[in-house]
This record gives C-alpha cells, sequence and structure tokens, in this order.
C-alpha cells in the first residue's frame, strides 16, 4: 500500500483501476546499429498500426461531431504516405546507421521547423501536423502505442500534468479521478475537473515509475490524499463512502425544479460554466437556469487548424437549440496564457498571463475574431444568445469590438444571411476594468465577474505556480470590495452583474454575494443543486 497526499480540487471520493499516462516527451536516444532494414521494416509497421489508430479516431470523431471535424485524421494518413517524408527517414537510417526512433524524431522536427518558416499559412499549419504524425510514429516504435480513453474501462487517471487540450479530449464517462503529480489549483485543468465532477488531487509527491496501469486507488478529494493497492478494510469503508455521496446526490435531486429564492423572497440565476457542446447535458441534468460561461476557446483545442466559421456556427446552433429558450452566454476566443495552441503561433513569452492572450489577439487579428462573430450573430438566431467579450481593460477596447461587430453586420447583410445582434457584455477581471466599471457600464448590457484572474491581478499572484497557492486568497478584502464597486456601478446603469469566476461556487461567500446584490451565480455543473439548496435555506432579512 503506498499513500501519498496532495491538494484537493474536487472534494469527491472515487475507487478504481489506474491508467497512468506516461509523459511523452522522453528524451529521444541515438543508438547505432547495423541492420538499417529492420530498422526501415520497423518504420513501416509503425506506419501501419498509425493508419489504423488513425482511421479508428476518424471514425469515432464522424460519429460523434460530423466529419468536418474529423477531417484531420484523414490529412494525417495521407501524410503518414508522403515520398518525401518517408524518404527521409528512411535515408538517415541508411546513411547514419540510427535507429528508427531518433530518425523519425529528427525529420519530423526538420519538417515542422520547414513548414512553420513558410509565408503561407496553410503550409503553416502543416507544421504541427507533421509534429504530431511523427510523434505518433514515436510512441508506436517505443512500444507506447496510442492510449484512446474513449475505449478504455473507467480508470483513475495518473499523469504528472495534463494540460486543458488533453483533458478536454477525454471520454469524460469513463474517468473516476484525476491524480497529478504537478498542476495548481486555480489552473484551467482543475476547473474543467470541478466541471466535471470528478475527485481530482493535484501537487501529489508521487514516483510515476512506482505506479503501474492496472493497481487499484482510492482517490479521497475530502482529506486530499490517493492511496495505491489499498487494504481490503479501507476498500470496505471506501464503497461505504461513496454510497453515502451517493445518497447526498439524490437527496439534492428533490431540488430540480425549485427556485432559486432565499426565505424572504430574494432571488438569484445560478447558471453553469462549461468547455463544450457535449457538456451540455451536465446543465439539463442538473437543471441550471441557463449557460453563463461557453468557454469558446475549446473549440479551438486539441486540433491542429483553426475551426471554420461553419464549425463554430454548427457547435453554438447545438448549445442554443438544446438550451431551447434559456440564456447561452458565450465567452470569446481566450486562448493565451495556460492555454497555448501551436497553429496560432503565438510565439514565447515571459510572462503570458500578462501577454498577448483573449480580446488582445481578437483585436490585433481580427480576421479570427470577424470568423467568429460571423458564427455567433447567425447562430444568435436559434436562442437566447449573449456575447461576452473577455480581458476588457478600457472603453475604447469595447468601442473597437462594437465597430468590428458593425463590419460583420454589414457583410451578413450584404451576402443576405440571417443574423441577430445579441445582448453583449464583458468580463471584469481586471483591476484597470474595476475602476473603469461605471464607463463601462454605460456601453455594455452586462458584467460577468472572472474572479480567477481578478484575484490573481489584483494580488499580483499568478495562478499557475503552486508554489503560491498558500498565497492565493480569494477571499481577500480588496477582493470582495472590488466585486461590490462592480456590482454597484453595474446597477447604476440598469445592468446587470454575475460572477462567472470559481469564487461564485463559494459556500462560504453565497449569502455575502447576495447581500452585495449580485445578480448571477455561474458554476460548475455539479454545483447547481447545492448552492439552490444554500440560497433556498437564507434569510436576508436577518441581520449579517
Amino acid at each position: 500500500m503506498m499513500e501519498f497526499c496532495g491538494k484537493s480540487v474536487y472534494k469527491g471520493i472515487a475507487m478504481g483501476n489506474v491508467l497512468v499516462l506516461k509523459n511523452r516527451d522522453h528524451q529521444i536516444k541515438r543508438i547505432r546499429i547495423e541492420n538499417t532494414q529492420e530498422e526501415i521494416k520497423r518504420v513501416e509497421q509503425a506506419g501501419e498500426q498509425a493508419k489504423e489508430q488513425l482511421q479508428k479516431l476518424y471514425d469515432k470523431v464522424v460519429k460523434e461531431v460530423g466529419e468536418a471535424n474529423a477531417a484531420i485524421f484523414e490529412v494525417h494518413q495521407m501524410m503518414l504516405e508522403d515520398d518525401d517524408y518517408l524518404e527521409a527517414i528512411h535515408n538517415m537510417i541508411l546513411t547514419e546507421n540510427v535507429n528508427a526512433e531518433y530518425a523519425v524524431a529528427v525529420t519530423g522536427d526538420n519538417f515542422s521547423k520547414m513548414f512553420a518558416s513558410m509565408d503561407d499559412e496553410y503550409m503553416k499549419a502543416r507544421a504541427a501536423d507533421v509534429k504530431d504524425i511523427s510523434e505518433r510514429l514515436v510512441r508506436n516504435l517505443s512500444g507506447q502505442g496510442d492510449t484512446d480513453l474513449s475505449e478504455m474501462d473507467p480508470s483513475v487517471i495518473v499523469a504528472d500534468d495534463l494540460s486543458p487540450s488533453e483533458t478536454v479530449q477525454m471520454d469524460k464517462e469513463k474517468i473516476l479521478g484525476f491524480v497529478t503529480v504537478h498542476g495548481s489549483t486555480n489552473s484551467h485543468t482543475a476547473i474543467l475537473a470541478r466541471m466535471m465532477n470528478i475527485p481530482a488531487l493535484i501537487g501529489v509527491p508521487m514516483n510515476l515509475e512506482q505506479i503501474q496501469t492496472g493497481m487499484t486507488a482510492v482517490v479521497d478529494g475530502f482529506q486530499s490524499k490517493v492511496i495505491f493497492e489499498p487494504t481490503e478494510e479501507i476498500c470496505a469503508e471506501t464503497e461505504k463512502r461513496i454510497q453515502e455521496e451517493r445518497e447526498k446526490v439524490q437527496l439534492l435531486q428533490s431540488l430540480k425544479g425549485q427556485e432559486n429564492i432565499t426565505l424572504d423572497g430574494k432571488t438569484v440565476n445560478i447558471y453553469a460554466n462549461i468547455g463544450s457542446v457535449s457538456d451540455v447535458g451536465y446543465v439539463l441534468e442538473n437543471d441550471a437556469g441557463g449557460i453563463g460561461l461557453f468557454r469558446s476557446e475549446f473549440l479551438y483545442l486539441g486540433r491542429n487548424d483553426f475551426p471554420t466559421e461553419e464549425e463554430q456556427f454548427q457547435a453554438y446552433k447545438q448549445v442554443l437549440q438544446t438550451m431551447a429558450s434559456k440564456k447561452v452566454i458565450i465567452r470569446t476566443l481566450d486562448i493565451g496564457a495556460d492555454k497555448q495552441v501551436d497553429y496560432f503561433n503565438l510565439g514565447k513569452e515571459d510572462n503570458p498571463a500578462l501577454g498577448y492572450r483573449a480580446i488582445r489577439i481578437c483585436l490585433k487579428q481580427p480576421d479570427i475574431f470577424k470568423t467568429q462573430l460571423r458564427a455567433l450573430l447567425r447562430a444568435a438566431v436559434f436562442g437566447n444568445l449573449s456575447i461576452m467579450y473577455p480581458m476588457i481593460i478600457s472603453t475604447d477596447e469595447v468601442k473597437q469590438i462594437y465597430a468590428i461587430v458593425e463590419e460583420v453586420k454589414k457583410e451578413l447583410e450584404e451576402q443576405g444571411v440571417p443574423y441577430k445582434v445579441p445582448e453583449q457584455g464583458i468580463m471584469i477581471e481586471t483591476p484597470a476594468a474595476v475602476m473603469v466599471s461605471e464607463e463601462l457600464a454605460e456601453l455594455v448590457d452586462f458584467f460577468s465577474i472572472g474572479t480567477n484572474d481578478l484575484t490573481q491581478y489584483t494580488l499580483a499572484i499568478d495562478r499557475q505556480n503552486e508554489r503560491l497557492d498558500d498565497f492565493y486568497n480569494p477571499h481577500h478584502p480588496a477582493i470582495l470590495k472590488m466585486i461590490q464597486i462592480i456590482v454597484d456601478s453595474a446597477h447604476k446603469y440598469g445592468k446587470w452583474a454575475g460572477i462567472c469566476g470559481e469564487l461564485g461556487a463559494d459556500a462560504e461567500l453565497t449569502e455575502t454575494f447576495l447581500r452585495m446584490g449580485v445578480d448571477e451565480l455561474s458554476v460548475a455543473p455539479s454545483m447547481i443543486l447545492k448552492l439552490r439548496k444554500i440560497v433556498r435555506e437564507l434569510d436576508l432579512s436577518l441581520n449579517e
């Protein structure tokens, strides 16, 4: 039995078999070989294996989200048969007497750099493709194969760390829990774990070489620990606790269909935060009043090229139609900081959290922004859509955004494309926006407070830095004072103000937020009924 403590991301409990995801950025060793023909044969076998893997991925994606999203896997299969690419690998093996893994890795790097340096945008995008193909071949050559999380048994995922793009591609139905060596409780991966209602621990000081796939693990988010190969006694006790948690969930189900209203008649909207179309099921299952934050950037993650206008339109339309008349607030692209995407070619920044991200990318690269806005305005015809712009720091930015929206409107009108300009609001997540919130309230339809970034910028603490978790205090008086300023500014001009950051789900602050006048709380779907229970038991007429 091995027991480790970590930091709890979601206070649940789970038990099941372990699936270890190895860090794939391993060092490829150059090894001199004598039988070059055998190495070439190994490359060919790895290529055939890769084609089978890609075909399975293509079939799966076609079934789930259509041919347009699956096309990239067809491109990868074709690139595996590219004569120039294969000849370069074979030539390196023959002339330098090196192992197949090394030849593939070096050739992949060379071709990727070559594509990335080209002026043509299509060819630049192929840099990420050839890198992906080469990494797949190396995994097959080294015996790692391809971890298809859609076909695994329900498992506890154990890894060094997980990026947002890795997490979003996982089959949520098959994941019992997360346990990682690194990560921050305020990272987007942690946010996703909470959204998916999955017990998770980060910062666990375990040696991954000692953890094997197939082991049994207990992930205890309540006590912030994980136990590998637990005793029979611990297994029995865990089963009992899991059953108790299920019973608590069943009690909460009785709150479905009830209003979010306090004992003295104060009503608050409780909406859900999600990251993909498939997450809408969690929204409906937990009886949310609407979607307060749809993270549209997840349409851009886990792929090798920009999603087209049509792909985005279909995704937004599906969410709106599924939610019927309920409000759906879609945040425009928030790439950058911890959400890096190769094909954006953002470059390395010393401090990406303060860098080229979110609305700054959209205003500097309006073609990307216009594509998303066209899809959003077209989709608005099909439901109750609101658009939300992130990382705003000035009224000038809002005016620039509105000018681009006008350009998009004109284009759609000239093309005879049906559209609707929906409610437009902004995220308040910088101290600058707080200080000019009255001026901003005159221009926009609503505020949504992003407490995660607002906290890190106000306290000068990088929320991705796990060493600073002890200093990161979202209950800091400065944060609460700022929230009050924001709400007052919105109400002064007849606008509503909500919270879509993690703080919205903090049960210790629910009463405080309602007394401040917060109109909406948007939280992980798993928190909807828990918050409803708290709200319905409050009496704000009583003295604090």
